[in-house]
């Protein structure tokens, strides 16, 4: 799985009750309102305060990474409509790395779980992934609940330290195995 190999400019994934969408310029009004929390600001990269300015410059990202072939961001949205959150797929040495981000008012509705289900799916399906990885903090209680809830489980290896906005961090990995 070369990360020279280009994703498809444009991606809409159903499954789960949910459909998975790219980003567009009429979702950047809404970024704020699902980023821009604390919860997210802690346990994420997300960029924070997280306002319009941060919106653009995400999608622009978004866009760019997705040309390089490494990283695609879709809007978590039940219908093709309102994005309720994101998931991330990233190509990494050891294979897809999935993340997500649920806003605040759409947590408790197994959003993040469905949502990482199927981007596996498109990992393996489209992909060829043998595994996906979900990197995450022990403390994270939320986060440990989705990967469980989503079928992960917790690999035998070394913790991913790193820092980041100022904040120590220890990641552990979990994985899913093509069935």
């Amino acid at each position: 799985m070369s990360s020279a190999t280009p994703f498809p400019e444009r991606i809409e994934l159903s499954g789960e009750g949910l459909v998975l969408r790219d980003w567009t310029e009429a979702d950047l009004a809404a970024m704020p309102e699902l980023f821009d929390h604390p919860d997210i600001a802690y346990w994420t990269p997300i960029v924070s305060p997280f306002d319009e300015a941060a919106a653009r410059a995400r999608l622009d990202r978004d866009r760019q990474l997705r040309a390089e072939g490494t990283t695609i961001l879709l809007a978590i949205t039940v219908d093709g409509g309102a994005p309720l959150g994101e998931v991330m797929l990233r190509r990494t040495p050891e294979g897809p790395e999935l993340g997500y981000a649920v806003g605040p008012a759409h947590r408790g509705q197994g959003l993040a779980a469905r949502a990482v289900r199927v981007m596996a799916a498109y990992a393996f399906e489209q992909l060829g992934a043998e595994q996906v990885i979900l990197e995450l903090e022990a403390e994270n209680a939320a986060s440990v609940a989705v990967a469980t809830k989503a079928g992960f489980r917790l690999l035998d290896v070394p913790l991913i330290r790193g820092e980041e906005k100022g904040r120590p961090y220890a990641l552990q990995t979990w994985g899913m195995n093509r069935s």
